[in-house]
């Protein structure tokens, strides 16, 4: 399959923008604050996700379909995130404010 050139650059400068996105998680995970740095390693958690599912579907549409297994990895893992994160959210809008 013939993949146009446009749309790899606009994958790579997609994904150069998630990584510079990195920084912000990386300064949390190095915090004191024990909530901050849980939430952190959620965002680090989703980050990678989404780099390893926007490379692998990179790669899978210019190099080969073999490929394709990385941007099942990075989706499982976008989902376990999100999921998480939901159920946090839930959490603490069920729980009542003293």
């Amino acid at each position: 399959m013939d993949t146009p050139a446009w749309y790899i650059w606009i994958a790579v400068g997609l994904a150069a923008l998630q990584t510079l996105g990195l920084v912000p998680v990386v300064r949390w995970l190095r915090g004191p604050d024990l909530a901050l740095r849980s939430r952190a390693r959620l965002e680090l958690l989703e980050t990678v996700g989404t780099l390893l599912l926007m490379g692998g579907l990179l790669l899978s549409l210019t190099v080969a379909e073999d490929w394709f297994w990385v941007a099942a990895v990075g989706f499982a893992l976008m989902t376990a995130a999100v999921t998480v994160k939901g159920v946090r959210w839930l959490r603490a809008r069920r729980s009542p404010v003293s």
